[in-house]
């Protein structure tokens, strides 16, 4: 009896429970520190608080107070009985000591253990429910009497009186269960939509997981190229060095060798011109005119003025050859763009085939499908909705949504030509459907020997003729990107047109 005293006296006069976390107003009375928090968050507008026990007023919000004794009663008591607390609700019946109630009675507002349960009244009056503390809930405020309809309009539980009258009265309205049902029918159509988002989102996070290792993979690809590009790179750029500057000390030698035997001859001539000027002076000093006039003729020092003039004029004239250091060192620089240009900017040429069904009946096609001709006779292929009715054309049979590609064309047969790329939407008959005559594809052509780019009839000439015989076409699906290449050495880019991206073509065609 005094435990269930006790337990009584632990009960939050809010929420029914035993208290969690107690506090203390300063008229006395405890209450949950969530419960009581609640109750005051409401008053604030009202300008003034008050005890939901006592009505106790206070002009501002009251402090709570923590208190601490009846803190340690409560955690002693859930201590103690540890089975008691599986639910909080205890046997209306069981006065001696507190029992675990099994179900609560709507009818009698009673709690009953499994005793009490099997001798209480089996009428339909008498609704059972889980073990509840909060009976009131399930009544109606104006008449008292327990909830068993459901207003669809106003979305509330009402009891029999409220159908019958009051503000209800007229409105359509379902038993409980039928409005349980229906509201779990909903939420398990809300909870099949959330599993299926769920799902989808699921799948995205997989896909983008992916494309993330796919780019970490492509990245390390890129990468290892890149470093073994650039590897490489200095390796030829300090072969090249060594190269260029073995050809400098190789003429600074030859130069140095020629001009050291050249100083030799001179320093001989002039020790050769000092002995002879010493002798000539010595003749000049002379008083005795005879000497002198049998001196031989010395007109001989000039005989060979004209020979080391032609000697000092070689190798004055003698230099670096710089015009073949400057060969050698743009000849090396060149090889390297072009294995650059080759091997990273340029891939491998795709293998292409062309596609005979689109092909046009005056084009004539190789037996392995590789190369085109103008035709005076007709084909006298079949009419399809593919095929070109009016331009000598014809496209490829592969069609590409992703990536990069390249393609090289042998243009040296022909006088006049076109090549490009296209949507697999482009028109097949009229004067809209030649390649570079509409919006949906771009030809890089020759005509009348002038060399341009054509889009939607909008032609751009080139500057520089096309020199070699054979033509590049690089795309770059995803970065929007398509440029026609002078497969000259080294190779030289022509132009890049710009590409409408936002249209999202799902497959580009060469043609």
């Amino acid at each position: 009896m005094a435990s269930a005293d006790l337990r009584k006296e632990l009960d939050c006069s809010i929420c029914l429970s035993i208290y969690t976390d107690p506090v203390t107003l300063r008229c006395g009375h405890n209450f949950c520190r969530l419960c009581i928090d609640q109750v005051l968050d409401t008053q604030e507008g009202a300008g003034v608080y008050s005890c939901p026990e006592c009505r106790e007023e206070f002009q501002e919000r009251p402090a709570l107070q923590r208190n601490i004794t009846l803190c340690n009663i409560v955690e002693n008591f859930r201590s103690a009985q540890p089975d008691q607390e599986e639910t909080g609700v205890f046997c209306t019946y069981c006065i001696h000591s507190p029992v675990p109630a099994v179900m609560s009675c709507l009818h009698c507002e009673a709690s009953l253990c499994d005793n009490h349960l099997r001798v209480h009244s089996k009428s339909p009056e008498h609704v059972l429910c889980d073990p509840t503390t909060s009976l009131e809930n399930r009544k109606c405020s104006v008449h008292r009497e327990l909830y068993k309809y459901y207003c669809t309009v106003d979305s509330a539980c009402i009891c029999v009186s409220c159908s019958l009258a009051g503000d209800h009265q007229g409105h359509k309205v379902d038993t409980l269960d039928e409005a349980s049902e229906t509201k779990k029918q909903k939420l398990r159509n809300d909870l099949q939509e959330l599993i299926t988002k769920a799902e989808e989102t699921e799948r995205e996070v997989q896909s983008l997981q992916e494309n993330k290792r796919n780019v970490h993979e492509k990245s390390s690809g890129v990468t290892e190229r890149v470093t073994g590009l650039f590897r490489d790179l200095r390796r030829q750029l300090d072969d090249l060095e060594k190269r260029v500057l073995r050809e400098v000390s190789r003429q600074e030698e030859q130069l140095s060798l020629a001009l050291a035997d050249f100083i030799q001859q001179l320093e001989i001539k002039k020790a050769e011109l000092s002995r002879k000027m010493c002798h000539i002076e010595e003749l000049c000093n002379m008083t005795d005119p005879l000497p002198v006039l049998q001196e031989s003729h010395t007109g001989d020092l000039c005989d060979t003025e004209e020979g080391d003039k032609e000697d000092r004029e070689r190798h004055d004239g003698r230099d670096l050859d710089v015009a073949l250091i400057s060969h050698t060192l743009h000849t090396g620089l060149s090889d390297i763009t072009a294995g650059v240009t080759g091997g990273c900017i340029i891939q491998e040429a795709t293998d292409i085939s062309l596609d005979i069904n689109t092909a046009c009946n005056f084009v004539y096609i190789s037996d392995d499908m590789k190369s085109i001709s103008w035709s005076d006779i007709s084909q006298n292929r079949p009419e399809t909705a593919e095929r070109f009715q009016l331009y000598y054309q014809v496209i490829s049979r592969q069609s590409f949504s992703s990536g990069r590609h390249y393609w090289e064309v042998d243009v040296s047969k022909s006088e006049v030509w076109g090549v490009g790329m296209c949507y697999p939407s482009i028109d097949r008959r009229g004067e809209q459907s030649g390649i570079g005559d509409n919006n949906k594809s771009w030809c890089l052509f020759r005509h009348n020997n002038q060399f341009g780019v054509l889009h939607d009839r909008k032609g751009i000439r080139l500057p520089d003729n096309v020199s070699s015989n054979r033509v590049g076409i690089y795309l770059d699906y995803e970065a929007g990107r398509l440029s026609f290449y002078d497969l000259c050495d080294p190779i030289r880019h022509l132009h890049t047109p710009s590409l409408q991206t936002s249209l999202s073509p799902s497959m580009l065609h060469y043609g």
